[in-house]
């Protein structure tokens, strides 16, 4: 996620540690009123929710998950892990945070392809020169029983005309996998694509890299998963 420039301007901003915190607890609003009265360009702070753990408390800020202690003295920008069973409890907090009300997606400006009975469904942002978003193909080549929507975001460099020309192509989806699981370039065509839109629509929800995956849920997954996750993740039995 992209921090404001607020919060970019901000010296004391440091990665992620941890430390002794006072014994006294502070509420919400006292939280709230700290934080705003010591950094003034903060920005809008979305939410406070005290966390299980080492006594720190979330808060969203400008769309960004930070950490602060009890009595709002200091920030902590980075992510929380649980060493014990490795899990990094920073990222499964935002994939539900920010997560996406699936059957709201503009799904006209994505390439469809159903497989099998296409009962189960996943989008996701995804780019014709990602390395992981090939190996993505691969292992999505082994799921079956899926509608699939995925958005050409070309954010890398030379990725804008292969996605425009796979967008122009006659077949979208067929000209897709031709070059991703294939490596045929698709032909130069010219047309209007949505481009423009899809890339609006990952800044709206974060994406800042791909792939990018988005379950039926409204779960962001960003990067790669083997097939076997996959299906867990589609069947609604994977991590959360």
């Amino acid at each position: 996620m992209k921090k404001s420039s607020a919060l970019h301007s901000l010296k004391w901003l440091v990665p992620f540690l941890l430390v002794m915190l006072p014994a006294a607890q502070a509420g919400e609003n006292e939280i709230r009123q700290s934080l705003q009265s010591k950094f003034p360009n903060i920005g809008k702070i979305e939410h406070i929710v005290k966390t299980p753990y080492a006594e720190l408390y979330e808060i969203v800020v400008d769309d960004q998950l930070l950490y602060t202690d009890a009595q709002g003295q200091y920030l902590f920008d980075g992510s929380v892990i649980d060493v014990k069973n490795r899990r990094n409890l920073s990222e499964e907090r935002r994939r539900q945070l920010f997560a996406i009300e699936f059957d709201k997606l503009p799904f006209d400006l994505a390439i469809k392809k159903v497989k099998g009975n296409g009962k189960r469904k996943l989008a996701y942002f995804t780019d014709p020169n990602c390395g992981f978003c090939k190996r993505l193909e691969k292992e999505l080549s082994k799921v079956s029983d899926v509608t699939l929507y995925f958005f050409l975001y070309p954010i890398l460099q030379g990725s804008d005309e292969i996605a425009r020309n796979v967008y122009c192509a006659k077949d979208p989806a067929k000209a897709w996998d031709a070059w991703m699981l294939g490596g045929v370039a698709p032909a130069h065509v010219v047309c209007d694509t949505p481009i423009d839109k899809v890339m609006a629509l990952g800044k709206k929800h974060h994406v800042d890299g791909t792939p990018n995956l988005i379950f039926g849920d409204g779960t962001q997954v960003p990067g790669y998963l083997p097939a076997e996750e996959l299906e867990k993740r589609l069947n609604g039995t994977g991590k959360k």
